[in-house]
């Protein structure tokens, strides 16, 4: 598999725990949300005539995994005061910036006590903080591997990643999108040119539903001896249980030769219900799953602890903070009676020196 390699993420992903957009009179919005500026300054990198052709492909072709990849630039263009993505308006295109926008501002006039699009937003900026510490930790010069890399662009915006060699794998035609959004943008005469930060960007055509896709990996350039950070940020649920499994196993195999850190988000069952067509891979207690695979320091966060807040739920009535602080194991929300939808987020390290510590079979459910 040959490599591209440059020195230079509507469908309506369902809100966890109800209605993020939900009425409440007490008024109150989270600080970073999009306004008018994000808005025209998104709207305006679609300008260039090519970047509206490619995006009318996506809308024609794309079926909903691949096109959330653009919902999900749609979020990080249009809260734009938290996230800094140079690059997320021209991935996300007209359709999915107009449709978040127009449900922002109902949200916002309404008083609601979640904004659309705030778990991104939080996911986002989670991720960049511990992608940022884990580089910190490891030193020198990891590798950093996005699997489902979507529109993501990172490699563009994180300064922390200057002597990281960084690997997108995803679908061939959404990495070959993606790279002809950019191209067409920055061919511009008026638009701003995007610098890749890190030392290098690698981008791999594979399928991780495929079993060779760590091959595929490897022929273009990832070295399994070299300490390595894994990114599966909206990821793991979209795929069936034995897919899920085998990347991360896939991944655990990696600490044999060298230092691992994986970040995921993980849903639990009742996220997944939201839209079980779309979302299969599920664990209550990923936190259990992965030492089970060989990993040795786990960390789980909710949207809402103080490692994942950022400033963006000030409301006191917000859904995140109200689920953090019932007990997982509780099913139903006390107050309305509606399922308690979580979304976890796990930071996980491994190195060659630690063990197994319990049967893998008996946390597979």
């Amino acid at each position: 598999m040959s490599s591209k390699q440059e020195k230079e993420e509507e469908v309506e992903v369902p809100c966890m725990n109800g209605d993020v957009g939900r009425d409440d009179d007490n008024g109150g919005v989270e600080e970073g949300g999009g306004g008018e500026g994000e808005f025209a300054a998104a709207m305006a990198q679609l300008a260039p005539e090519g970047v509206r052709a490619l995006h009318a492909r996506v809308e024609a072709e794309w079926g909903p995994v691949l096109q959330s990849a653009c919902q999900t630039a749609a979020v990080r263009a249009l809260w734009g005061r938290a996230v800094r993505d140079p690059a997320a308006g021209v991935l996300a295109g007209e359709r999915y910036l107009r449709g978040l926008h127009d449900k922002m501002r109902r949200d916002e006039r309404a008083g609601a006590s979640e904004v659309h699009g705030v778990m991104i937003a939080v996911r986002t900026l989670w991720f960049d903080a511990r992608i940022e510490a884990a580089v910190a930790a490891l030193g020198g010069d990891p590798q950093v591997v996005i699997l489902g890399a979507g529109m993501d662009a990172r490699a563009y915006r994180l300064s922390c990643l200057k002597e990281c060699t960084v690997f997108e794998l995803d679908f061939p035609e959404l990495l070959e999108m993606k790279s002809d959004l950019l191209h067409e943008a920055m061919s511009s005469a008026n638009h701003q040119k995007l610098t890749v930060m890190a030392k290098s960007l690698i981008r791999v055509p594979a399928n991780i539903q495929d079993g060779d896709w760590i091959t595929k990996l490897q022929s273009c350039g990832y070295v399994p001896e070299r300490n390595t950070i894994w990114v599966l940020e909206g990821i793991i649920y979209y795929l069936q249980h034995a897919d899920a499994m085998q990347v991360l196993q896939n991944i655990a195999a990696s600490r044999s030769t060298a230092s691992t850190v994986l970040l995921a988000d993980f849903m639990n069952k009742n996220a997944t219900l939201l839209s079980p067509t779309m979302y299969h891979f599920y664990h209550d207690s990923p936190d259990l799953l992965l030492p089970s695979l060989g990993f040795s320091q786990v960390t789980l966060t909710q949207i809402g602890d103080p490692e994942a807040h950022f400033g963006l739920l000030s409301h006191p009535e917000n859904l995140f903070d109200k689920l953090r602080k019932l007990p997982r194991s509780t099913e139903k929300n006390p107050e309305d009676g509606t399922p308690c939808c979580r979304l976890y987020f796990v930071e996980a390290s491994a190195s060659p020196d630690d063990q197994i510590m319990c049967p893998l079979d008996h946390y597979l459910e």
